[in-house]
């Protein structure tokens, strides 16, 4: 059953990080709008890429199980920062989905895919 269970978080959480927030990433790269936020200082490109390696590339290889415990390492840190520095003077209900996302992509990290993936 926990397995079940591993399959259904990597399914349900890659894919929404997929189609709710790298999809329009990925897009607004592609079309060469490069502005984004820079919370961490390294500039709005290159946040931009990491932002769609980490919301768009690294949940296709979460969802098939692939090396799952490596890269869910990026969407989690992606939501760490989301959480802890982009929206920290929010009200808890702006940063409530940065930190569902993390919490599940830190499990993910620290059980791995399960044995329906890729992997196993």
């Amino acid at each position: 059953m926990n397995n079940i269970a591993l399959l259904i978080l990597r399914l349900i959480f890659g894919g929404s990080m997929i189609f709710g927030h790298g999809l329009s990433k990925l897009n607004k790269l592609i079309s060469g709008d490069l502005s984004f936020a820079n919370p961490i200082g390294i500039g709005e490109a290159p946040t931009l890429v990491l932002a769609v390696f980490s919301e768009f590339l690294a949940p296709i290889f979460i969802i098939i199980g692939y090396k799952t415990k490596f890269f869910s390492f990026f969407p989690a840190i992606t939501m760490f920062v989301a959480a802890f520095i982009v929206h920290l003077g929010d009200p808890f209900v702006r940063i409530e989905k940065a930190l569902l996302y993390l919490s599940v992509f830190v499990i993910l990290m620290l059980t791995g895919p399960g044995k329906y993936s890729v992997d196993k």
